[in-house]
């Protein structure tokens, strides 16, 4: 079996084309100029509906989402903001925008973040908390929003890779005050880019919905009471982060395929791991008791090894044709949390540092059938096999 594309996405559902067809034609792709039912109005109750939640707020990006969360919660300029130190530049980025500051805790080897380091470093001053679901595993969000409430810390849920995740029954992005969502093309849910935020508090939602930039009163087409948008009227800035009409008319119909990818997801994932644990050089962190993934990817951890030999199984997986991210062994990998120098404070991690060093990132698009996987994970072991057998200089 040939080697599928691994970075191709879904096909785009046939459900879309007419209304996209009806928006190419009539040119409205503003989000307010229709009087009602704009598609990205009608996306935000579809997925505030999916998700459980009051509020919806369709963004430019899960990065625009996070930044306006923060804003929303009119924290002090210099706010300190805990994050783990295993996610993607963009959440610290995100931080920096809105004129806080990122104080990053540790994650342990299984990529969930280290309640202990955590615990310490909630009692360092820290105005709210940021909780990166990275690439879909979730931490113990009983025990964090435990410690966040005694603290009185609100809670972000940096949810880009786990629309669909579960936990404890409860779906990620509505156990915080605040949960973002990603379309970018690498999601479950594909627009390109795009973003969206989830919220049961109306009076944050309304200030996040002026300052994506609901302008004069276009506030008025948001199902939010009138009296949270009076208060905010012509005081907040207007950051211009809308999504248009022809993005949410790509995702409305994605909505409905949400189950089904979820479950070839998972599927895929555990069929993978399961042929990657035969090797005895390579850990599949198991999810966390209550858990339940929707992942589009596989991360797993290579025991045993120097780093001269992970960065030859990369390369060679590479020219064998699956690409294999070893996230800390790269200059410039956006999620290795050194290569993050815009930040004045960038702390040594060693625990977390050690583990991005070993730790694996293969993409696994849901659409991938028995048969395409099995050549992945041919490939994923043969190669180890190869690399770990070969003399030392041929490693080098």
């Amino acid at each position: 079996m040939s080697l599928p594309d691994m970075h191709a996405a879904e096909a785009i559902p046939d459900a879309a084309r007419e209304e996209i067809e009806r928006l190419l034609q009539t040119g409205d792709l503003f989000r307010y100029t229709a009087p009602s039912d704009a598609p990205v109005a009608l996306l935000e109750a579809e997925f505030a509906k999916l998700m459980g939640s009051k509020f919806a707020l369709a963004v430019s990006s899960c990065s625009a989402a996070l930044f306006l969360s923060l804003k929303a919660l009119d924290l002090p300029r210099d706010a300190r903001v805990l994050i783990p130190g295993f996610t993607f530049a963009a959440v610290p980025s995100s931080i920096v925008h809105a004129d806080c500051v990122p104080v990053l805790c540790e994650v342990g080897d299984n990529y969930r973040v280290d309640l202990d380091d955590f615990a310490d470093r909630l009692t360092d001053n820290i105005s709210a908390v940021i909780i990166s679901h990275m690439r879909g595993h979730t931490s113990d969000m009983d025990a964090i929003m435990a410690l966040c409430e005694d603290a009185g810390v609100p809670v972000i849920e940096d949810a880009a890779h786990s629309l669909g995740t579960l936990w404890r029954g409860r779906k990620i992005g509505t156990i915080g005050k605040v949960g973002c969502f990603s379309f970018q093309s690498y999601k479950m849910v594909n627009a390109g880019e795009g973003g969206i935020l989830i919220t049961d508090d109306a009076d944050l939602v309304a200030r996040a919905i002026i300052m994506s930039g609901a302008y004069e009163h276009n506030w008025k087409k948001h199902p939010v009471l009138l009296e949270a948008f009076g208060r905010h009227q012509n005081k907040l800035p207007l950051y211009n982060l809308r999504l248009n009409n022809l993005s949410a008319a790509l995702v409305r119909p994605q909505l409905e395929e949400l189950p089904r990818r979820v479950r070839d997801g998972r599927r895929n994932h555990d069929y993978v791991a399961d042929r990657l644990m035969q090797s005895a050089y390579i850990d599949v962190p198991a999810p966390l008791e209550g858990e339940e993934r929707a992942p589009d990817s596989i991360q797993f951890n290579l025991v045993g090894l120097d780093d001269a030999t992970i960065a030859a199984f990369s390369r060679r997986a590479a020219e064998a044709g699956v690409t294999v991210q070893v996230f800390g062994q790269s200059t410039d990998n956006a999620r290795a949390f050194w290569n993050w120098q815009f930040l004045k404070e960038l702390p040594e991690l060693p625990q977390t540092r050690n583990m991005l060093m070993h730790a694996c990132d293969v993409r696994l698009p849901v659409r991938l059938r028995r048969p395409e996987l099995d050549a992945v994970a041919d490939v994923l072991l043969t190669t180890l096999d190869k690399v770990i057998r070969a003399p030392k200089s041929a490693v080098a």
